[in-house]
């Protein structure tokens, strides 16, 4: 069975503050760092990558790494109640 990018990434950290929910991720196949961000008031998501040393500053800070980097904005569609969400490239 092919695997692809978010099969193969762990969450490494969560938080949820007014709405806007962050998301740490790491991928083992190609060591990479990333951050993901949803606003459930807009649903609006980004993501962007990170330097695995500033990981946990940009986790705690995501816009300010964002506006430094090409966070790519995916489009969300909400499937289930339980908050479940489809994420695809826009």
């Amino acid at each position: 069975m092919p695997t692809n990018a978010f099969t193969d990434r762990r969450e490494l950290a969560h938080r949820t503050t007014d709405g806007i929910e962050v998301t740490l991720f790491w991928s083992k196949p190609s060591n990479r760092v990333t951050i993901a961000v949803l606003d459930s008031h807009s649903d609006e998501t980004l993501e962007f990558e990170v330097d695995g040393g500033a990981a946990l500053d940009a986790f705690n800070h995501p816009y300010a790494y964002a506006a430094t980097r090409r966070p790519r904005n995916l489009a969300t569609t909400r499937v289930a109640a339980d908050g479940l969400t489809v994420v695809t490239d826009q």
